[in-house]
C-alpha cells in the first residue's frame, strides 16, 4: 500500500492494530546513457517497494529521489552528501518512531548510495530498521544501463529508447586485478565516465521486457523471503 492511498484516522488505527512495517525507497538522478531516464534507478525501486508491499501489506513512502552519484560527474546528476542524505532518513526514521512505527526497510536502489548505507547511523531505541540493496536478491550479475537495468526498465516503463541503446563498459576478460582497478575508480567522483566513455556499463541491446519481467519476480520473491525470514 503506498502511503497516498492513506488517511489521518484510519493509519492511526492501523498502526495501533497491526505495527506496519514502512519502506523508504531511495533511488537518483543521474545519467543512465542515451536510451533510459535520468530517474531511473529511482523508478526501478519505486516498482520494486510497491511490489514488495502489496506481497507482504507493508506500507511505502515516497521514494527519495536524490542520492549520492558524484561519480558520474561531468555526466549529469544531482547529489546530495553522504552525510546529508544520512541526517535526512534519520530524522524521516526518527519521525516515523514519533508516529509509533516500529519497523523500517530502506530499500536502495543505487550503487553509489552504499557507503552512505554503511555509515554509523544513529540507533533507534526499540525500532528495527533493514537496508537492503535490490540487486542483491537476483543471480544475475548487475550493470548500470545495461542488459539488467534496461531489461527492468523495459519491464516498467515506456520511455526506454532502444534505438539508442549503445554496448559500453565490458570487464570480461579482464583480470581481476583491472576489474578491481576499474571498479575503484568507477566509484570516485568523476571516475564514472573515465572507465565507461558513454555512461553504460555493460550491454543493453539484447534486453527484453520479458527479461526484466523475470528480473522483477525474482527480486520481489527473494525480499519477500528475506523480509519474512
Amino acid at each position: 500500500m503506498d502511503i497516498n492511498e492513506l488517511y489521518d484516522p484510519e493509519f492511526r488505527k492501523l498502526i495501533k492494530s497491526k505495527k506496519p512495517t514502512i519502506i523508504i525507497p531511495i533511488g537518483s538522478i543521474e545519467q543512465h546513457g542515451a536510451h533510459l531516464p535520468i530517474s531511473t534507478d529511482s523508478d526501478i525501486v519505486t516498482e520494486i517497494a510497491s511490489r514488495l508491499a502489496k506481497k507482504c501489506g507493508f506500507i511505502v513512502l515516497p521514494t527519495i529521489s536524490y542520492g549520492v552519484s558524484f561519480e558520474h560527474e561531468p555526466l549529469f546528476n544531482v547529489s546530495v552528501s553522504p552525510k546529508r542524505l544520512v541526517l535526512v532518513i534519520e530524522d524521516i526514521i526518527r519521525s516515523l518512531g514519533d508516529n509509533h512505527i516500529k519497523e523500517i526497510i530502506i530499500l536502495n536502489g543505487h550503487h553509489g548510495n552504499l557507503g552512505m548505507l554503511d555509515e554509523q547511523t544513529t540507533k533507534f531505541r526499540g525500532m528495527k530498521v533493514s537496508k537492503l540493496s535490490y540487486w542483491h536478491f537476483m543471480k544475475h550479475k548487475f550493470d548500470h544501463a545495461g542488459f539488467v537495468e534496461t531489461s527492468l526498465m523495459l519491464a516498467i516503463s515506456n520511455k526506454v529508447k532502444m534505438k539508442k541503446a549503445k554496448r559500453g563498459l565490458i570487464t570480461n576478460g579482464l583480470t581481476h586485478k583491472e576489474k578491481q582497478r576499474i571498479n575503484k575508480l568507477s566509484t570516485k567522483p568523476g571516475g564514472f565516465p573515465k572507465v565507461t566513455k558513454n555512461g553504460v556499463w555493460g550491454d543493453p541491446t539484447a534486453a527484453t521486457k520479458k527479461d526484466g519481467q523475470r528480473f522483477l519476480s525474482e527480486i520481489v520473491r527473494n525480499l519477500v523471503k528475506k523480509c519474512q525470514s
